[in-house]
Parts: C-alpha cells; structure tokens; sequence
C-alpha cells in the first residue's frame, strides 16, 4: 500500500498555503511555527516574493482551521489579504515544523510600515536589570522601523541598513529563536552589538559625554535647539515652553506663523493642552503615531506662547522611538519600570522637520551638519543609516458620518506609519506610475488590486525636492518588482512630474496618461471606496489647470469610469498679479470690492500695502490678472475683508484662521440671497458684498461657513435631481476644513445621497497620484 494511501487512511492531509498582504517583518513566521506547534501539525513555512508560504501536514480539518486562525489571530502589524491553498500530497515520514530560509520569485508582497515602540520592549527598556536598559534602538517583531531602513524584499537583515552591525551570541539567539519574539526581528540589536549615540556640537565636533540624552536634554531645557535624528528624518527640536527658543527656532526655519508640532510623553500629558475627544485619544495612541490636530486650550497660548499663535487647535504627538522615551524618562528622574508613562509630565518639546527652505528632510549625518548650520546648537545623532526619508503623518481625526462604522479621520499628511501600507482598489488592473502633483506630491504606483501611495514628497519647487520625487518613484517601482505598463500625470505641462513621467514613458515604450487635476482629486475618493459606476464628484479645492487651459479650483464633475463631464464650477475670481494673489488675501479682497463697483475703496482699506494703489488698474489687464473658479480662492478674499488675513506667511493660513475665527464664534445663520446658482455655475458674490460692510470679524467669519454650506448643499442637491446620480464624491484641500467636512456630508446625507469622503489618501493634493493612477487603469481597461 503507498504512503499517500497509508496517510489518507490515517486522516491526514497536507496543503500548500499562500498568504499575500503585509506578511514579512510582522512576526507572521514565528506566529504560524506557534500555531503548528500547539496544533501538532508538521510541516514549513518560510517568505518569498509573494508573501509567505506554508507547507503543513496534520489531521483532516485541522489545516481548515489552521486557516481560519492565519486571519483571525494574526500578529498586530500583519495585515493578511488572502489565504490561498492546494492539497498536496501527505508524507508520512514528515515529522515536525520549521522555519526554512526564504525563497524567491515575484513580488507581490509589501514590507511593513514604521510603528512605535511596543509596550513589551517599553517593560525592557525602563527595566534595570534588562540588557537592554535605556537602549535607544530597542524594538522587536511587534515594533519599530521597517520601511525606512529597507532596500528591498525579501525583508531580511541583508536587505535592511542593519545589514552592517553582526548580532551579539544573545541576540544571535533571540534572532534563531522561533519561540522568541525577535526571531528574524531584522533590526535586532543591543548595546553589546547594535546602533550607538553620538551629540555633536553646532560645529560638527563631538562632545565628549557618557550620557549623550541627558546632555541633550539639558541643552534644550536651556533653550537650545537640537537636531534630533529619528526614524524616517531629522526634527528640529527645543523646549515648548521656552518662548525665545520657539521664536528663535521660528526664524531660523523662516516660519513667521505656522504652527509647530508639540510632543509630549502620554495621554495625561497631552490633555494638558487640548480638549481631546475620545476618538483622538484613540488615534494618539496607536502603534502608527501620527500627529493629531486637536482643539486646543486656552493655556496654550499663554504656557506654549508662539506654537500655534491665533489658531483654534495644536498638533499633538507621542513618543514613538525609544530616543524620544528616553528624553522624557530622563526629565522624570529615570524611574524604573513603566508607571511614570501614565502619569502627567511638564516637558513639552517642539518636534518639526528638519527640512530647510522646504527641501526634502533631512536623513544623512553629514548632511546634517551642513544643512542645518546656523538653526542646530548640536545634533543627537546614530549611526543606523535611514534609507527612506518619511515626514510625521498628520490627521484630523472626525466624528464618523452616518455611513461609516468606524471611528475616521482625514490626512493632512500621509508618511510615516501609513507609507508604504497598499490602498486596496476594486479590481485587478494594469501596473501604473502616477507622478502625482506640484505641491505636497506624491507619487503612487499600482499593482494588480492594489495602490501603493508613497510618503509626502513635498513642493516641487526646489532642485532637491524633485529629485527626491525621482527616487521614490525609482524606489517604489523597485521594492514591489514593477514594470509599468502606462504612466499617469497632472495636465501642466511645465511640472517636474509631467516631464519626469513622460521620460519613464519614454523609457519603457509604454503610454503617458494626462488627468486633469480635480479629475484625479475626486477620483482618488473613489478609489479608496472601490466605488463602480457614475458618481458626482466635487472638487473644493486650490488651483489646477483645466482642460481649457484656465484655472479650476471649485468644480462639480460627473465621473464615469475613466472620464468625466464638467456640470458646474464656482464663479471665476480675478487673481490680480497671478500667483501672488494666493499669498496676499487682501488682493482678493481688493479684487472682489472692484467687482461690487467699490474700487474706490481699495486704497482706504488696504493703502498699508505696496501697489495698493495701483491695484484697480492691474485687474483690468487680464494678461496679470488670471482668473479661477477655486473655493480657496473665495476663502482668501473672505479673510481678507474680515481683515481676519491679508498676507499669509504658509498655505491656506487665511483659510485656517477664518475657520478658527467661525468656531470661536459658534452657529451662525446662512445670510439670505447670498448666493446665486445659474445653469451649473455656483455665485458667492453677494454674500462677500454683505461680509464687505460685517463689522465683527467672527461673526462674518461664522456667516460665511454657513452660507457656503447651504449654497454647496443647493448646488450639489440640484445635480443630483437633475442626473439620478445618488453618490457624491468630496474631495480637494478644502476637505480639510473641520466645518466643511462635518456639516457637508451629513446636509448631503439627508437628501438620501450616499457621500464619499477621502480616509486612506489626503483629500488634499497628496492624494491627487492615487487618483491619477485609478484615472489611468480605467482609461486603458477601457481602451484594451
């Protein structure tokens, strides 16, 4: 009698089982070797290209449930997308389970995101008799970096920047150790063996110290400004409370008014400073860390003078590497054990990009030293080379919405944490490169039925920033083995990215696709809702070029696969001096009062400001003074009225400090005949006319908010009724605004619309490659 009919008599049977999603450097192998073990089933697994791949042996419905438990019980980091199998042959002389070394072939896996220290190895690190007391690199398969100290899959320590610092015999153990929860943590180390301090001075000379964190913490409580080296970049940090270190650091960066990010060490800290809802204390929390905006109290602005100056709400973030723990321990006296991190600390530090000029951040050593001379008293350095560059994510966590079961949030930035986890799309597609846009780029790249977005980039304005644009793309590509099979790009021909996708075009022979900026803004909605069939998208947003050439930025599309019709836009606003109306509010402001038939009035109201005076004879040359349809726009020239804004310092500052003005105002009613609707055209000009002559600021700022949302409400009802579409996209930076993103899906909801709102990708620019890329598979699965 054969062995397969021996072990099919006995009740065995053997499966070959593949497990796709984010599978390596999460812990999966050693979970599945537990899980065999305590099953008694025989058998391997190992990682490949595609994932992970299992071999086991045992009992008729015990590799079912085996199955069951790969999805159910995986390890916090995993994210597990399918679990596929093939019944095998049994093998009766099959005895045990174990992990073999990684095979290859092609991928279709996708390495793990960076996270923050796990509560384990925060036992170990605050633990005196642990070999790893206060060690600044601790982490484990639960947690640490991934991403941005890797060169490619599969995830081994080869392929990682740990590849030069040889494990310890101890570590060299816990490493081999199935049992262990560093077996194949590929950034394992100690200090016997691992990554290692150094503090530099302003001049790039090492100091001479044994504790390199606690000179550094003495420096910033005296005020000094150190570039601290982290995970995916360099912050720029000082003491919060120190008011002339704020200031200083604020021009040294040459950042007059935007607000910084304040770390603190836990929950009870962070109350401190903000009115935190449960679901931000939530989202603070989790092992991803991103910087949360949040209301912020009134002590701030006296205790953390000059951090979020003249603004409603304070980004917040906690601790996420073992350095910054150890900053905080330091200041609570280095108790031991884990019991301080609950508690309420005073120590407050600003954490803010070390991106000068607004170049790409910051990651080398040496580059450090010479990028950020004259703003850095010392640097805390190590010499664990990071790979990838990756900002702080930030968000803006919401209340959810009628149609949505979890608690959401919205991303003014996706980076570290998120980048690269894959955006799940509908269907399987074409591999495509999107190049994303001009500020706040991104770039994405698909992949069968999923999208991966890339980390911020930043502007492309600045040599530096576009080059970082060409390794992200060259990395991404790498990293998950693609070949493009079409490119995708925004409208305007003189962006680094449409020249740099037409050159990869041109190197792989395949097509370059344009998309139309707000196109690809509402589309990148509905690709992350996986959404089929038509849909109304809106796009409320800055500038981008139309298909006609002229600006949009306020625009009402009816979207179908790959195309779309335009059904409306906001009324066209002059720009007086083009892009220079963008940064100066009350140029709007100016432009809209030569509108009512008031230019008399420019040089009373805004004669303080150079060419004022001139102004009312440069909107009447259309050659400078473009016109647009862009909802930013109409903020801009709302601050500028109010006198609540008229020159902005950062991007949507006006926008931001009308929304703050509103809120501390509270309800307001819409005003009466405020607006207009002709054929698809939305008008807002009598509801400037009334805030020209409002004498309160605030409450002008509150009118304003709420006219725009019952005017949106009107216009995009009106489309509905008049297509028989039912689903709405909103999309585009405006999306950011808390008033607008609470108020306009549930007005919407009410008529019985089904609102789509941005959540894995920014509404903002960042998403625009994700839209890019749906745009482009659809276009061509409709052309093939």
């Amino acid at each position: 009698m054969s062995d397969e009919r021996l072990a099919r008599q006995a009740g065995l049977e053997r499966r070959r089982i593949r497990v796709r999603g984010v599978v390596q450097g999460v812990g999966f192998r050693p979970f599945v070797f537990r899980l065999a073990q305590e099953m008694g089933l025989s058998g391997w697994v190992r990682n490949d290209g595609e994932g992970v791949e299992i071999e086991a042996q045992g009992p008729r419905g015990d590799i079912s449930a085996l199955m069951a438990r790969l999805v159910g019980e995986a390890p916090p980091l995993a994210r597990v997308d399918s679990v596929m199998s093939a019944v095998g042959a049994p093998d009766l002389e099959d005895r045990g389970f174990t992990i073999e070394a990684s095979g290859t072939g092609a991928v279709t896996t996708a390495i793990g995101h960076d996270t923050g220290v796990c509560p384990s190895c925060l036992d170990e690190m605050f633990d005196p008799t642990d070999r790893r007391w206060r060690y600044p690199f601790i982490n484990c398969t639960h947690c640490g970096p991934r991403y941005t100290i890797t060169r490619g899959l599969p995830y081994d320590r080869a392929l990682t920047s740990m590849a030069g610092f040889d494990q310890c015999p101890d570590c060299q153990d816990e490493y081999d150790s199935p049992a262990d929860r560093r077996f194949h943590a590929e950034p394992n180390a100690c200090p016997a063996c691992g990554p290692t301090l150094a503090l530099l001075e302003s001049s790039g000379v090492r100091v001479a110290t044994r504790d390199p964190v606690a000179d550094t913490l003495l420096r910033l409580l005296t005020g000094e400004i150190v570039a601290i080296k982290g995970l995916g970049g360099f912050h720029l940090v000082c003491d919060a409370r120190n008011p002339e270190a704020v200031e200083r650091l604020r021009r040294s960066k040459d950042r007059d008014a935007k607000p910084f990010a304040v770390m603190v060490s836990n929950l009870a800290s962070a109350r401190q400073w903000a009115y935190l809802s449960r679901r931000e204390e939530q989202i603070l929390v989790t092992a991803e860390r991103p910087i949360v905006i949040a209301e912020k109290r009134e002590v701030v602005d006296h205790e953390l003078w000059g951090v979020a100056p003249g603004l409603a709400h304070i980004g917040l973030m906690l601790p996420y590497t073992p350095l910054h723990y150890l900053l905080f321990h330091d200041d609570a006296g280095r108790p031991s054990g884990t019991t301080w991190l609950d508690l309420p600390q005073e120590l407050a530090l600003v954490m803010t990009s070390a991106n000068p000029g607004g170049e790409p951040l910051v990651i080398d050593n040496q580059d450090a030293v010479q990028r950020l001379a004259g703003i850095a008293d010392a640097y805390l350095l190590h010499d664990r080379d990071i790979l990838v560059r990756a900002d702080d994510s930030v968000v803006i966590v919401d209340e959810p919405q009628l149609q949505e079961r979890v608690p959401a949030y919205r991303f003014v930035r996706r980076a570290r944490g998120f980048t690269p986890r894959a955006i799940k799309l509908g269907a399987k597609g074409p591999a495509v490169v999107a190049f994303g846009a001009w500020l706040k780029n991104t770039v994405c790249v698909a992949r069968g039925d999923e999208a991966f977005l890339s980390q911020h980039i930043g502007d492309l304005d600045n040599g530096a920033t576009c080059l970082a644009m060409d390794e992200a793309v060259e990395h991404l590509m790498a990293i998950l083995a693609v070949r493009p099979e079409v490119v995708a790009h925004d409208l305007h021909p003189d962006f680094h990215s449409t020249r740099a996708a037409a050159a990869l075009a041109e190197r792989f022979g395949i097509p370059a696709i344009g998309v139309q900026h707000h196109h690809a803004h509402v589309a990148a909605v509905l690709a992350e809702h996986r959404h089929v069939g038509p849909a109304l998208g809106v796009a409320l947003d800055g500038v981008g070029m139309g298909t006609d050439g002229t600006a949009w930025g306020g625009e009402l599309l009816h979207l179908e696969g790959g195309g779309f019709e335009r059904l409306g836009h906001l009324s066209r606003l002059v720009l007086p001096g083009g892009d220079r109306a963008a940064r100066e509010p009350w140029r709007m402001a100016a432009a809209m009062l030569h509108s009512l038939g008031r230019a008399d009035e420019i040089a009373a109201r805004f004669g303080h400001h150079r060419g004022a005076d001139r102004l009312a004879a440069l909107i009447e040359r259309p050659n400078l003074s473009p016109t647009c349809t862009s909802l930013g726009r109409w903020f801009d020239a709302a601050a500028g009225l109010l006198g609540i804004c008229e020159t902005m310092e950062f991007e949507a500052e006006a926008a931001m400090r009308l929304e703050s003005a509103a809120a501390a105002y509270g309800p307001a009613m819409a005003l009466s005949g405020g607006w207009t609707i002709d054929g698809g055209e939305l008008d807002l000009t009598a509801m400037l006319a009334r805030l020209a002559d409002e004498t309160n600021p605030a409450r002008g700022a509150a009118q304003f908010h709420a006219t725009l949302l019952t005017a949106l409400d009107e216009w995009i009802g009106r489309a509905a009724r008049e297509t028989g579409v039912r689903t709405v996209a909103l999309s585009g930076g405006c999306m950011l605004n808390r008033i607008l993103a609470r108020d306009l899906p549930r007005r919407l909801a009410t008529r019985g619309l089904k609102v789509l709102s941005a959540r894995q990708a920014p509404p903002n620019d960042g998403g625009v490659s994700l839209g890019q890329a749906w745009v482009a598979i659809h276009q061509l699965t409709e052309g093939s």
